[in-house]
């Protein structure tokens, strides 16, 4: 591959949106209750990069031959600490980085069992309400794929949709 190929090859990344149902609210109070959240009753958690100071989903280079999917849920448990089970697939984001084209395809997933580390990469996680999660995300197209999950999800509550 020739120096130019290699500045015209798109970049090829994977990530997922990554929910988990929100926490039971806390026991009652002798305080009048707050108003219910303006989420169908989910978290979803973000990552914070500090090599480019931002919050964005769990996302990362795909490794040579590795299938996009498999590459995503890597990547959450690397970033993450948490195992995910795979939904639907989100819409795929197309932009420049660094000069190249770079695509990541995403997909809504259901955290599992894990905790958290810190590394180099990521420092940080928050789990979110959708609309706190949205207005925290650094880029607009991170803030399109909550709005793409919450389509996906059933009015009922958070069900990660099952893909065959």
């Amino acid at each position: 591959m020739s120096p130019r190929d290699d500045e015209t090859t798109t970049v090829r990344a994977a990530g997922c949106v990554l929910w988990r149902p929100a926490p039971a609210s806390a026991p009652a109070s002798p305080l009048p209750p707050l108003p219910p959240p303006p989420s169908p009753g989910l978290e979803l958690c973000l990552v914070h990069r500090p090599k480019y100071d931002d919050w964005s989903h769990p996302k990362g280079k795909l490794k040579r031959g590795e299938d996009p999917l498999a590459g995503a849920l890597r990547e959450v448990a690397e970033e993450t600490g948490y195992a995910a089970e795979p939904g639907v697939e989100l819409p795929t984001a197309r932009y420049l980085a660094n000069g190249r084209p770079k695509e990541v395809r995403y997909w809504a997933a259901a955290a599992g069992p894990g905790a958290f580390a810190p590394s180099d990469e990521v420092d940080r996680i928050l789990w979110l309400a959708p609309d706190a999660a949205r207005a925290r995300l650094t880029r607009s197209r991170d803030r399109d794929l909550v709005d793409a999950l919450l389509a996906t999800l059933p009015l009922g509550g958070p069900r990660a949709s099952r893909s065959s």
